[in-house]
């Protein structure tokens, strides 16, 4: 029995409010439909979490680059139409891109 169904047989002439639901936020980003492949670098020693594959404007790479490094709180950079973060974060990226609508495939370990 959970909180829900107590509350409900001590205040059984309660009647919850409705939740609006909140509408789906417009995508930030262009959602593009080939997987965007996530892998694990190091590079100088250091590691580095690369994405590659996403094939936006030059906006739109700037874009998610900082979206990513405001979400992590790292460093990064895109070049090359890559985007390179500094930190193993994979599995924060891939969580963040998915529910941002893209599809994501991870590559190594």
């Amino acid at each position: 029995m959970d909180l829900e169904d107590q509350l409900k047989k001590l205040f059984p002439d309660h009647v919850p409010e409705e939740k609006e639901e909140e509408p789906q936020p417009k995508p930030e980003f262009w959602i593009q439909e080939a997987p965007i492949i996530c892998k694990y670098e190091k590079r100088k020693g250091k590691p580095v979490t690369l994405l590659e594959g996403y094939n936006g404007a030059p906006k739109d790479f700037k874009q998610l680059t900082r979206a990513l490094q405001a979400l992590l709180n790292v460093g990064g950079s895109y070049k090359d139409e890559k985007i390179i973060i500094q930190g193993d974060y994979r599995d924060k990226i891939m969580a963040f891109l998915k529910r941002q609508g893209f599809s994501v495939k991870r590559v190594g370990g």
